[in-house]
Protein backbone atom coordinates (compact mmCIF):
# COMPACT_ATOMS: atom_id res chain seq x y z
CA UNK A 1 0.00 0.00 0.00
CA UNK A 2 1.26 2.98 -0.88
CA UNK A 3 1.96 5.87 1.46
CA UNK A 4 -0.74 7.64 -0.37
CA UNK A 5 -2.85 5.22 0.14
CA UNK A 6 -2.03 4.98 3.59
CA UNK A 7 -2.71 8.94 4.10
CA UNK A 8 -6.23 8.61 2.33
CA UNK A 9 -7.14 5.40 4.56
CA UNK A 10 -6.52 7.04 7.97
CA UNK A 11 -9.43 9.38 6.98
CA UNK A 12 -11.92 7.72 4.88
CA UNK A 13 -15.04 6.86 6.01
CA UNK A 14 -15.33 8.75 9.38
CA UNK A 15 -17.87 9.88 10.63
CA UNK A 16 -18.68 13.22 12.08
CA UNK A 17 -21.22 13.96 14.35
CA UNK A 18 -23.48 16.89 13.41
CA UNK A 19 -22.65 19.34 15.87
CA UNK A 20 -24.79 21.92 13.20
CA UNK A 21 -27.95 20.50 14.94
CA UNK A 22 -28.31 24.55 16.32
CA UNK A 23 -31.36 26.79 16.27
CA UNK A 24 -32.28 29.95 17.68
CA UNK A 25 -35.89 30.87 18.76
CA UNK A 26 -38.46 29.42 17.15
CA UNK A 27 -39.88 31.49 14.14
CA UNK A 28 -38.86 31.88 10.23
CA UNK A 29 -35.74 31.79 8.86
CA UNK A 30 -35.19 35.34 6.86
CA UNK A 31 -36.09 35.20 3.37
CA UNK A 32 -34.47 32.63 1.52
CA UNK A 33 -30.50 32.99 0.51
CA UNK A 34 -29.40 33.09 -3.03
CA UNK A 35 -27.53 29.93 -4.37
CA UNK A 36 -24.27 31.58 -5.12
CA UNK A 37 -22.53 35.18 -4.19
CA UNK A 38 -20.49 37.38 -1.88
CA UNK A 39 -21.95 38.19 1.81
CA UNK A 40 -22.98 41.77 0.89
CA UNK A 41 -25.49 39.85 -1.96
CA UNK A 42 -26.72 37.22 0.20
CA UNK A 43 -28.92 39.17 2.29
CA UNK A 44 -30.53 36.21 4.25
CA UNK A 45 -27.34 34.05 5.72
CA UNK A 46 -24.76 36.52 5.56
CA UNK A 47 -22.32 35.35 8.12
CA UNK A 48 -22.80 32.09 6.88
CA UNK A 49 -21.83 33.76 3.31
CA UNK A 50 -18.79 35.79 4.55
CA UNK A 51 -16.97 32.78 6.28
CA UNK A 52 -17.51 30.43 3.04
CA UNK A 53 -16.40 33.59 1.33
CA UNK A 54 -13.39 33.85 3.42
CA UNK A 55 -12.55 30.02 3.06
CA UNK A 56 -11.75 30.32 -0.62
CA UNK A 57 -10.51 33.49 -0.46
CA UNK A 58 -7.95 32.19 1.69
CA UNK A 59 -7.34 29.17 -0.14
CA UNK A 60 -8.67 26.74 2.56
CA UNK A 61 -10.89 24.87 0.10
CA UNK A 62 -11.85 25.82 -3.97
CA UNK A 63 -15.82 25.56 -3.11
CA UNK A 64 -18.41 24.70 -0.48
CA UNK A 65 -22.15 24.56 -0.27
CA UNK A 66 -24.37 24.01 2.41
CA UNK A 67 -28.52 23.74 2.49
CA UNK A 68 -30.43 24.24 5.67
CA UNK A 69 -34.24 23.92 6.29
CA UNK A 70 -36.19 24.55 9.45
CA UNK A 71 -39.80 22.69 8.74
CA UNK A 72 -41.54 23.03 5.34
CA UNK A 73 -40.28 26.41 4.84
CA UNK A 74 -38.06 27.07 1.54
CA UNK A 75 -34.55 25.22 1.84
CA UNK A 76 -31.85 27.91 2.25
CA UNK A 77 -28.36 27.06 0.44
CA UNK A 78 -25.12 29.35 1.40
CA UNK A 79 -22.46 28.90 -1.94
CA UNK A 80 -18.69 29.94 -2.47
CA UNK A 81 -16.59 29.11 -4.54
CA UNK A 82 -15.93 26.87 -7.47
CA UNK A 83 -15.83 22.82 -7.97
CA UNK A 84 -12.18 22.65 -8.65
CA UNK A 85 -8.69 25.06 -8.01
CA UNK A 86 -8.42 26.01 -11.87
CA UNK A 87 -9.19 29.37 -12.80
CA UNK A 88 -11.63 28.22 -15.66
CA UNK A 89 -13.68 25.64 -12.71
CA UNK A 90 -17.77 26.05 -12.87
CA UNK A 91 -18.87 27.49 -9.52
CA UNK A 92 -20.60 25.55 -6.90
CA UNK A 93 -24.21 25.24 -6.41
CA UNK A 94 -27.16 23.36 -4.88
CA UNK A 95 -26.84 20.88 -7.91
CA UNK A 96 -23.17 20.58 -7.53
CA UNK A 97 -22.06 16.58 -7.28
CA UNK A 98 -19.61 15.66 -3.97
CA UNK A 99 -18.52 12.14 -2.61
CA UNK A 100 -20.43 12.11 0.53
CA UNK A 101 -18.40 8.93 1.49
CA UNK A 102 -19.76 7.42 4.97
CA UNK A 103 -23.38 10.08 4.52
CA UNK A 104 -23.95 7.00 2.34
CA UNK A 105 -24.63 5.23 5.52
CA UNK A 106 -27.36 6.78 6.90
CA UNK A 107 -29.41 5.97 3.56
CA UNK A 108 -28.46 2.40 3.24
CA UNK A 109 -29.73 2.26 7.04
CA UNK A 110 -32.94 3.67 6.00
CA UNK A 111 -33.25 1.08 3.36
CA UNK A 112 -32.79 -1.63 6.23
CA UNK A 113 -35.45 -0.24 8.39
CA UNK A 114 -37.64 -0.04 5.21
CA UNK A 115 -37.47 -3.86 5.30
CA UNK A 116 -37.87 -4.09 8.96
CA UNK A 117 -40.83 -2.23 8.81
CA UNK A 118 -42.41 -4.55 6.33
CA UNK A 119 -41.14 -7.52 8.40
CA UNK A 120 -38.75 -8.73 5.98
CA UNK A 121 -36.17 -8.84 8.22
CA UNK A 122 -35.76 -8.14 12.10
CA UNK A 123 -33.67 -5.91 13.75
CA UNK A 124 -32.64 -8.81 16.01
CA UNK A 125 -32.35 -11.34 13.37
CA UNK A 126 -28.90 -13.17 12.64
CA UNK A 127 -26.86 -12.18 9.86
CA UNK A 128 -26.48 -15.82 9.40
CA UNK A 129 -30.19 -16.52 8.62
CA UNK A 130 -29.23 -14.17 5.38
CA UNK A 131 -25.45 -14.60 5.02
CA UNK A 132 -24.74 -18.27 5.78
CA UNK A 133 -21.26 -17.52 5.91
CA UNK A 134 -21.63 -15.86 9.26
CA UNK A 135 -22.85 -18.78 11.19
CA UNK A 136 -19.49 -19.50 13.30
CA UNK A 137 -17.22 -16.27 13.44
CA UNK A 138 -13.93 -16.22 15.58
CA UNK A 139 -12.91 -13.45 17.89
CA UNK A 140 -9.51 -12.46 17.73
CA UNK A 141 -7.38 -12.17 21.17
CA UNK A 142 -4.92 -9.79 19.86
CA UNK A 143 -5.76 -8.88 16.22
CA UNK A 144 -2.54 -6.76 15.79
CA UNK A 145 -0.40 -8.93 15.91
CA UNK A 146 -2.30 -12.61 15.46
CA UNK A 147 -5.97 -14.11 13.81
CA UNK A 148 -5.81 -16.78 16.66
CA UNK A 149 -9.01 -16.29 18.76
CA UNK A 150 -11.95 -17.91 20.21
CA UNK A 151 -15.42 -18.73 19.19
CA UNK A 152 -18.13 -15.65 19.03
CA UNK A 153 -20.36 -16.22 22.04
CA UNK A 154 -23.20 -15.16 20.19
CA UNK A 155 -24.49 -14.41 16.49
CA UNK A 156 -23.71 -10.97 14.98
CA UNK A 157 -27.57 -9.14 14.34
CA UNK A 158 -28.91 -6.91 12.13
CA UNK A 159 -28.90 -4.31 15.24
CA UNK A 160 -25.57 -4.57 15.22
CA UNK A 161 -24.49 -4.37 11.67
CA UNK A 162 -26.32 -1.11 12.05
CA UNK A 163 -24.93 0.41 14.97
CA UNK A 164 -20.86 -0.86 14.54
CA UNK A 165 -21.02 -3.21 17.72
CA UNK A 166 -20.92 -6.48 15.41
CA UNK A 167 -16.89 -7.19 16.28
CA UNK A 168 -16.59 -6.38 12.59
CA UNK A 169 -13.55 -3.70 11.62
CA UNK A 170 -12.75 -1.48 9.08
CA UNK A 171 -9.40 -1.09 6.74
CA UNK A 172 -8.98 2.02 7.79
CA UNK A 173 -8.93 1.55 11.46
CA UNK A 174 -7.61 -2.10 11.79
CA UNK A 175 -3.36 -2.49 12.46
CA UNK A 176 -1.31 -4.97 12.06
CA UNK A 177 -2.24 -9.06 11.53
CA UNK A 178 -6.09 -7.95 11.02
CA UNK A 179 -5.19 -5.25 8.50
CA UNK A 180 -3.10 -7.66 6.28
CA UNK A 181 -5.88 -9.70 6.50
CA UNK A 182 -8.06 -6.96 5.82
CA UNK A 183 -6.33 -6.59 2.53
CA UNK A 184 -5.64 -9.91 1.47
CA UNK A 185 -9.16 -10.33 1.80
CA UNK A 186 -9.69 -7.47 -0.52
CA UNK A 187 -11.97 -5.92 2.18
CA UNK A 188 -11.65 -2.70 0.49
CA UNK A 189 -15.54 -1.30 0.39
CA UNK A 190 -14.34 2.41 -1.02
CA UNK A 191 -13.55 4.17 -4.46
CA UNK A 192 -10.41 7.04 -4.04
CA UNK A 193 -9.29 7.83 -6.75
CA UNK A 194 -8.60 6.54 -10.61
CA UNK A 195 -5.06 5.94 -9.98
CA UNK A 196 -5.23 3.73 -6.75
CA UNK A 197 -8.56 1.85 -7.85
CA UNK A 198 -5.99 -0.86 -10.37
CA UNK A 199 -4.51 -2.34 -7.00
CA UNK A 200 -7.47 -2.23 -5.00
CA UNK A 201 -9.57 -4.31 -7.71
CA UNK A 202 -7.02 -6.53 -7.82
CA UNK A 203 -7.63 -8.33 -4.70
CA UNK A 204 -11.26 -6.97 -4.15
CA UNK A 205 -14.22 -8.92 -4.66
CA UNK A 206 -16.30 -8.31 -8.54
CA UNK A 207 -19.59 -8.69 -6.02
CA UNK A 208 -21.46 -7.78 -2.97
CA UNK A 209 -22.31 -11.48 -2.52
CA UNK A 210 -18.61 -12.37 -2.74
CA UNK A 211 -17.46 -9.26 -0.43
CA UNK A 212 -19.70 -10.22 2.54
CA UNK A 213 -18.61 -13.52 2.74
CA UNK A 214 -15.21 -12.47 2.67
CA UNK A 215 -15.75 -10.39 5.71
CA UNK A 216 -17.09 -13.38 7.61
CA UNK A 217 -13.62 -15.05 6.84
CA UNK A 218 -11.78 -12.63 8.88
CA UNK A 219 -11.51 -12.73 12.91
CA UNK A 220 -14.12 -10.24 15.17
CA UNK A 221 -12.46 -7.56 16.59
CA UNK A 222 -14.56 -8.01 19.93
CA UNK A 223 -17.68 -10.03 20.71
CA UNK A 224 -20.56 -9.67 19.24
CA UNK A 225 -22.99 -6.66 21.10
CA UNK A 226 -20.06 -5.89 24.00
CA UNK A 227 -18.54 -2.57 22.06
CA UNK A 228 -18.80 0.20 19.34
CA UNK A 229 -15.92 -0.11 16.56
CA UNK A 230 -16.31 1.33 13.54
CA UNK A 231 -16.87 -0.91 10.60
CA UNK A 232 -17.92 -2.14 7.29
CA UNK A 233 -21.38 -2.95 8.40
CA UNK A 234 -23.02 -0.86 6.65
CA UNK A 235 -21.56 -2.78 3.33
CA UNK A 236 -22.22 -6.03 4.53
CA UNK A 237 -25.85 -4.64 5.25
CA UNK A 238 -26.26 -4.13 1.94
CA UNK A 239 -26.26 -7.72 0.86
CA UNK A 240 -28.93 -8.39 3.55
CA UNK A 241 -30.99 -5.88 2.12
CA UNK A 242 -29.96 -7.24 -1.34
CA UNK A 243 -31.33 -10.74 -0.22
CA UNK A 244 -34.58 -9.77 1.45
CA UNK A 245 -35.62 -7.06 -0.77
CA UNK A 246 -35.39 -9.46 -3.88
CA UNK A 247 -33.22 -7.25 -6.58
CA UNK A 248 -29.62 -6.25 -6.28
CA UNK A 249 -29.04 -3.43 -3.38
CA UNK A 250 -27.95 -0.39 -5.68
CA UNK A 251 -31.80 -1.26 -7.31
CA UNK A 252 -33.31 -1.34 -4.03
CA UNK A 253 -32.02 1.97 -2.38
CA UNK A 254 -32.69 3.59 -5.71
CA UNK A 255 -36.29 2.36 -6.26
CA UNK A 256 -37.21 2.69 -2.65
CA UNK A 257 -35.53 5.81 -1.56
CA UNK A 258 -33.66 7.98 -4.05
CA UNK A 259 -36.33 8.01 -7.00
CA UNK A 260 -39.61 8.14 -4.87
CA UNK A 261 -37.80 11.15 -3.18
CA UNK A 262 -36.55 13.02 -6.40
CA UNK A 263 -33.36 12.44 -5.63
CA UNK A 264 -31.92 12.57 -9.42
CA UNK A 265 -29.12 13.92 -8.57
CA UNK A 266 -27.20 11.09 -6.26
CA UNK A 267 -25.30 8.14 -8.08
CA UNK A 268 -23.44 4.86 -7.81
CA UNK A 269 -21.71 6.17 -10.82
CA UNK A 270 -21.85 9.65 -12.26
CA UNK A 271 -22.50 9.46 -15.94
CA UNK A 272 -20.38 10.85 -17.92
CA UNK A 273 -22.82 13.72 -18.99
CA UNK A 274 -22.99 14.94 -15.43
CA UNK A 275 -18.92 15.31 -14.87
CA UNK A 276 -19.12 18.80 -15.35
CA UNK A 277 -21.17 18.90 -11.81
CA UNK A 278 -18.63 16.99 -9.80
CA UNK A 279 -15.99 18.73 -7.11
CA UNK A 280 -12.58 17.42 -7.58
CA UNK A 281 -11.07 16.30 -4.30
CA UNK A 282 -8.38 17.29 -2.99
CA UNK A 283 -5.91 15.96 -0.41
CA UNK A 284 -3.73 18.13 1.95
CA UNK A 285 0.38 17.75 1.45
CA UNK A 286 1.43 20.32 4.03
CA UNK A 287 -0.41 23.28 3.12
CA UNK A 288 -1.00 22.67 -0.43
CA UNK A 289 -4.20 21.27 -1.90
CA UNK A 290 -3.65 18.55 -4.34
CA UNK A 291 -5.56 17.06 -6.57
CA UNK A 292 -6.42 13.39 -5.88
CA UNK A 293 -9.37 12.46 -7.93
CA UNK A 294 -9.96 14.76 -10.58
CA UNK A 295 -13.35 15.95 -11.53
CA UNK A 296 -12.87 14.95 -15.12
CA UNK A 297 -10.92 11.37 -14.84
CA UNK A 298 -12.98 10.40 -11.30
CA UNK A 299 -12.93 7.15 -10.47
CA UNK A 300 -16.75 7.65 -9.40
CA UNK A 301 -16.95 8.02 -13.56
CA UNK A 302 -16.79 4.07 -13.98
CA UNK A 303 -19.15 1.37 -12.16
CA UNK A 304 -17.56 0.37 -8.42
CA UNK A 305 -17.10 -3.51 -7.97
CA UNK A 306 -20.30 -3.15 -5.99
CA UNK A 307 -22.05 -0.51 -4.47
CA UNK A 308 -20.86 0.61 -1.45
CA UNK A 309 -23.17 0.65 1.13
CA UNK A 310 -21.17 2.45 3.55
CA UNK A 311 -18.65 4.65 1.37
CA UNK A 312 -20.47 4.52 -2.12
CA UNK A 313 -22.71 7.37 -3.52
CA UNK A 314 -22.09 10.79 -4.58
CA UNK A 315 -24.73 13.26 -4.39
CA UNK A 316 -25.21 17.09 -3.80
CA UNK A 317 -26.62 19.51 -1.56
CA UNK A 318 -29.75 19.73 -3.08
CA UNK A 319 -30.88 15.84 -3.02
CA UNK A 320 -29.36 15.50 0.60
CA UNK A 321 -31.37 18.07 1.83
CA UNK A 322 -34.46 15.83 0.98
CA UNK A 323 -33.25 12.50 2.19
CA UNK A 324 -32.67 14.43 5.24
CA UNK A 325 -36.69 16.35 5.01
CA UNK A 326 -37.78 13.32 5.13
CA UNK A 327 -36.57 12.17 8.03
CA UNK A 328 -37.20 15.74 9.39
CA UNK A 329 -40.90 14.46 8.47
CA UNK A 330 -40.83 11.38 10.01
CA UNK A 331 -41.14 9.69 6.58
CA UNK A 332 -43.02 11.51 3.99
CA UNK A 333 -41.73 14.78 1.94
CA UNK A 334 -43.97 16.18 -0.80
CA UNK A 335 -46.77 13.57 -0.21
CA UNK A 336 -44.69 10.08 -0.89
CA UNK A 337 -44.03 8.26 2.50
CA UNK A 338 -41.35 6.29 2.36
CA UNK A 339 -41.42 4.79 5.96
CA UNK A 340 -44.27 5.13 8.71
CA UNK A 341 -43.70 7.55 11.83
CA UNK A 342 -43.05 5.01 14.22
CA UNK A 343 -40.34 3.18 11.77
CA UNK A 344 -37.80 6.98 11.46
CA UNK A 345 -38.43 7.23 15.02
CA UNK A 346 -37.48 3.73 15.76
CA UNK A 347 -34.20 4.51 13.32
CA UNK A 348 -33.05 8.00 15.17
CA UNK A 349 -33.49 6.39 18.34
CA UNK A 350 -30.43 4.96 20.32
CA UNK A 351 -30.29 1.36 19.03
CA UNK A 352 -27.10 0.20 21.23
CA UNK A 353 -27.24 -3.29 22.25
CA UNK A 354 -27.33 -3.61 26.40
CA UNK A 355 -24.42 -2.45 28.06
CA UNK A 356 -23.17 -0.97 24.87
CA UNK A 357 -22.07 2.81 25.42
CA UNK A 358 -20.94 5.16 22.45
CA UNK A 359 -18.64 7.96 23.28
CA UNK A 360 -19.59 10.22 20.44
CA UNK A 361 -17.26 11.44 17.70
CA UNK A 362 -14.56 14.38 18.40
CA UNK A 363 -11.14 15.45 17.36
CA UNK A 364 -10.57 13.80 14.05
CA UNK A 365 -14.34 12.57 13.80
CA UNK A 366 -15.45 15.95 13.98
CA UNK A 367 -16.91 16.26 17.54
CA UNK A 368 -15.68 18.54 20.21
CA UNK A 369 -13.16 17.74 23.09
CA UNK A 370 -14.67 18.14 26.24
CA UNK A 371 -18.21 17.33 24.61
CA UNK A 372 -20.45 16.52 27.92
CA UNK A 373 -23.94 15.57 26.27
CA UNK A 374 -24.26 11.91 26.32
CA UNK A 375 -24.91 10.37 22.97
CA UNK A 376 -25.91 7.06 21.66
CA UNK A 377 -26.58 5.63 17.86
CA UNK A 378 -29.22 4.53 15.90
CA UNK A 379 -29.17 3.51 12.34
CA UNK A 380 -26.26 3.98 10.76
CA UNK A 381 -25.81 7.13 12.36
CA UNK A 382 -24.96 8.82 15.59
CA UNK A 383 -28.04 10.39 18.09
CA UNK A 384 -28.23 12.87 21.35
CA UNK A 385 -29.38 11.53 24.29
CA UNK A 386 -30.02 14.81 26.15
CA UNK A 387 -30.32 18.34 24.71
CA UNK A 388 -27.30 20.15 24.46
CA UNK A 389 -26.47 22.94 26.48
CA UNK A 390 -29.71 25.79 26.11
CA UNK A 391 -31.36 22.85 24.27
CA UNK A 392 -28.80 22.79 20.99
CA UNK A 393 -29.01 20.20 19.91
CA UNK A 394 -32.52 18.91 20.85
CA UNK A 395 -32.20 15.22 22.41
CA UNK A 396 -32.72 12.87 19.29
CA UNK A 397 -30.78 14.81 16.97
CA UNK A 398 -29.21 12.52 14.89
CA UNK A 399 -26.60 12.72 12.09
CA UNK A 400 -22.96 11.38 10.59
CA UNK A 401 -20.60 12.86 7.68
CA UNK A 402 -18.00 11.99 4.97
CA UNK A 403 -14.39 11.16 4.84
CA UNK A 404 -14.40 14.17 2.58
CA UNK A 405 -15.43 16.87 5.19
CA UNK A 406 -19.62 16.31 4.04
CA UNK A 407 -21.70 17.08 7.35
CA UNK A 408 -25.43 15.86 7.40
CA UNK A 409 -27.60 16.58 10.47
CA UNK A 410 -31.58 16.19 11.18
CA UNK A 411 -33.43 17.74 14.77
CA UNK A 412 -36.58 16.25 15.06
CA UNK A 413 -37.55 18.69 17.79
CA UNK A 414 -37.14 21.84 16.11
CA UNK A 415 -37.16 20.22 12.52
CA UNK A 416 -33.94 21.46 11.80
CA UNK A 417 -31.54 19.96 8.93
CA UNK A 418 -28.59 20.59 7.39
CA UNK A 419 -25.92 19.06 4.83
CA UNK A 420 -22.70 20.78 4.25
CA UNK A 421 -20.83 19.96 1.05
CA UNK A 422 -16.77 19.77 0.54
CA UNK A 423 -14.21 17.60 -0.69
CA UNK A 424 -10.75 17.31 0.88
CA UNK A 425 -8.79 14.47 2.65
CA UNK A 426 -8.78 14.83 5.73
CA UNK A 427 -11.93 15.58 6.84
CA UNK A 428 -10.96 17.61 10.08
CA UNK A 429 -8.45 19.87 8.46
CA UNK A 430 -10.63 22.82 9.09
CA UNK A 431 -12.85 23.65 11.64
CA UNK A 432 -15.68 23.81 8.96
CA UNK A 433 -18.29 22.12 11.42
CA UNK A 434 -17.84 24.45 14.42
CA UNK A 435 -17.53 27.56 12.92
CA UNK A 436 -20.53 26.74 10.19
CA UNK A 437 -22.36 26.43 13.66
CA UNK A 438 -21.63 29.97 15.19
CA UNK A 439 -21.99 31.90 11.91
CA UNK A 440 -25.35 29.97 11.34
CA UNK A 441 -26.61 30.89 14.95
CA UNK A 442 -25.83 34.70 14.52
CA UNK A 443 -27.78 34.56 11.45
CA UNK A 444 -30.87 32.31 13.02
CA UNK A 445 -30.77 35.52 15.82
CA UNK A 446 -30.22 38.00 13.31
CA UNK A 447 -33.34 36.88 11.80
CA UNK A 448 -35.00 37.20 14.63
CA UNK A 449 -34.70 41.43 15.60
Amino acid sequence: MTRLHRIVGSTLGLGLVALLAAAAPGGPLPSPATATGTATENAALPQTQALFDGYVRDGKMPGIVAAFGIGDQPTRFVAAGRLASDDDAAAVSPDSLWRVYSMTKPITAMAAMLLIEEGRIGLDDPVARYIPAFAHMTVATHPETSLAGVPAQRPITIRMLLTHTSGLSYNILAKGALLREYERLGILPAAVSASIEPAMRRTRPATLAAFADRVAQAPLIAQPGTAWHYSVGLDVIGRVIEIAGGMPFDQFVNRRILAPLGMTSTYWTVPRGEAGRLATNYAFTGDALVPLDPAATSVFLQPPSFPYGGAGLVSSARDYDRFLHMLSDEGTLDGVRILKPETVRLALSNLLPAGVSYGGVRGATGGASGQATPMGYGAGGSVYLADGPGGIPSKGTYGWGGAAGTIAFVDPVKKIRGTIMVNYFPADRWPVREQTVRAFIADLARGQR
